[in-house]
C-alpha cells in the first residue's frame, strides 16, 4: 500500500511538471543576421518609416528623423485644428499632419504606433506570435482595438510567416525609443 501511495504521488508530481514546465520546443532561437537584413529590406521598401517616423524637412522634402526612426507619432506633438467641411463622401477621404504620423478621416484620428523595441511604449514586450497575429487580424496585439487607416494590415497580413518573422526580428534589433503614442480619437458623435 505504501509503495502504491508513493507511486501515485510520483505520477502526480511528474504530471504537474509536464503541465507547468515550459515547452522548450517553442523557445525562440535568436534571429540570424540574414533574417534581420531581410526584415530591414522589407521595412525599407515597404515604406514603414513613411508613417511610423517623425520627419525633418530636407531639400528633397520631408524625410524620416534620423534619431527618432520608427518611434511613431510623437507624444508631445500638437495637432493642427481640423478644417471644417473638408472630409466627407464628396470631399477628401483623409488628411494628415506634416509628419504623416497622424491621420484624420471618418474613423476619427489615428496615430502611427511606436514600433521600436522600447518595452514600455513600443513593441519591446511583444512576442513574435502577437506581432504576426496583429498583422493578420488587424487587431492591436491580436485581440484588442482595430488597427486604423492608413495602416495597410490587410496587405501586410498576406506576407509569408517568414517575412513577418524577419520584419519582427529587424524591428526588435533597432534602437528602443521611449515615446508613448496617444490613443486613437474616435469621430465626433453626430
Amino acid at each position: 500500500m505504501r509503495g502504491s501511495i508513493f507511486f501515485s504521488g510520483l505520477v502526480m508530481f511528474c504530471m504537474t511538471l509536464f503541465f507547468i514546465a515550459p515547452d522548450v520546443s517553442q523557445a525562440q532561437t535568436p534571429p540570424t543576421k540574414s533574417q534581420i537584413d531581410h526584415g530591414e529590406y522589407i521595412v525599407r521598401v515597404g515604406g514603414c518609416a513613411d508613417c511610423h517616423s517623425p520627419k525633418v524637412m530636407t531639400p528633397k522634402g520631408p524625410e524620416p528623423h534620423p534619431a527618432k526612426g520608427l518611434s511613431g507619432h510623437q507624444a508631445d506633438s500638437k495637432l493642427p485644428a481640423i478644417p471644417k467641411d473638408v472630409l466627407g463622401p464628396d470631399k477628401w477621404a483623409a488628411i494628415t499632419n506634416g509628419d504623416f504620423t497622424a491621420w484624420v478621416g471618418p474613423w476619427g484620428v489615428s496615430f502611427s504606433a511606436n514600433i521600436t523595441p522600447d518595452p514600455a511604449t513600443g513593441i519591446g514586450g511583444w512576442t513574435e506570435d502577437i506581432f504576426i497575429k496583429t498583422l493578420r487580424t488587424g487587431k492591436h496585439m491580436g485581440t484588442g482595438r482595430n488597427l486604423l487607416p492608413p495602416m495597410p494590415w490587410p496587405t501586410i497580413g498576406q506576407m509569408t510567416d517568414r517575412d513577418l518573422k524577419d520584419v519582427f526580428a529587424y524591428l526588435k534589433s533597432t534602437k528602443p525609443i521611449a515615446n508613448r503614442v496617444p490613443d486613437p480619437i474616435p469621430p465626433p458623435k453626430q
